[in-house]
């Protein structure tokens, strides 16, 4: 059976004091509730240390939201993954809509980062998604396809054995619109399938994808209780820690 995992993305929120009251807060609102969801918060940079140091001797895992492909160098402004181990990183995020459609990133610059997250050990969380143009004009499975299949080039299973799936609807992101739940099964078992037929079904069975568009409270627990749905990846209603565990809860 799956693991359950709700991460919770800070994106560009937060200052360092900012931070460490939210996860002191997290932490606060967690004591005492037995959970078997596997949490991940994501802060930004700036905070990454400070958020390590309160974590410790607790299950919550820290990500980054983002990481360059190169290990180091002349990349001003970029941050190697060396650099996020070294301040308590086990996951990172690549791939998000944000970074696909405000930065321009391509398939194949993700191919990269994910290249290089595997290499050094830092386990990604893979975002994938279509947007409300792709969506109206009937294209989400072949979008969905591409990005797979380009994003996961030249990986193996035993690469990939640690890979955590996020599906993002782009058009569900930040914009008060949400997917049903029964579209985002429906994307979800069409990803699932896909990573069948790209490796096995052994392989597609245990991995976990979450969904990622406008999870709150009031929806979380009708969406992961769908067949393929394995948890979260929540944007907003992770920067208030009352309704960030709510979502944690409603996974179990």
């Amino acid at each position: 059976m799956r693991t359950k995992i709700v991460a919770g993305n800070w994106k560009m929120n937060n200052d360092l004091n900012a931070s460490i009251t939210l996860i002191s807060d997290i932490k606060k609102e967690l004591s005492g509730k037995n959970s078997n969801v596997k949490i991940i918060v994501c802060p930004p940079f700036t905070s990454l240390e400070s958020v390590s140091t309160v974590l410790k001797g607790t299950e919550i895992s820290l990500a980054a939201q983002n990481m360059y492909f190169e290990d180091s160098g002349a990349f001003t402004g970029e941050i190697s993954s060396s650099m996020l181990k070294s301040v308590g990183c086990e996951f990172v995020i690549l791939g998000h809509s944000e970074r696909r459609t405000i930065f321009q990133e391509s398939n194949q610059v993700i191919n990269k980062k994910i290249k290089t997250a595997v290499k050094n050990n830092l386990k990604p969380i893979f975002c994938i998604g279509e947007t409300l143009e792709e969506r109206e004009g009937g294209i989400t499975f072949k979008v969905i396809e591409k990005q797979v299949t380009e994003g996961l080039e030249g990986l193996t299973e035993k690469d990939l054995e640690h890979l955590i799936a996020a599906y993002e609807p782009v058009w569900a992101i930040g914009t008060g619109r949400n997917a049903t739940p029964e579209q985002a099964q429906e994307v979800h078992a069409f990803i699932r399938q896909l990573i069948s037929k790209l490796y096995s079904s052994g392989f597609a069975d245990n991995l976990v994808i979450q969904y990622g568009g406008s999870v709150k409270p009031e929806n979380s627990k009708e969406l992961m209780t769908q067949p393929d749905i394995d948890g979260a990846l929540v944007g907003g209603a992770c920067l208030k820690a009352d309704s960030f565990v709510k979502i944690i809860l409603s996974a179990q």
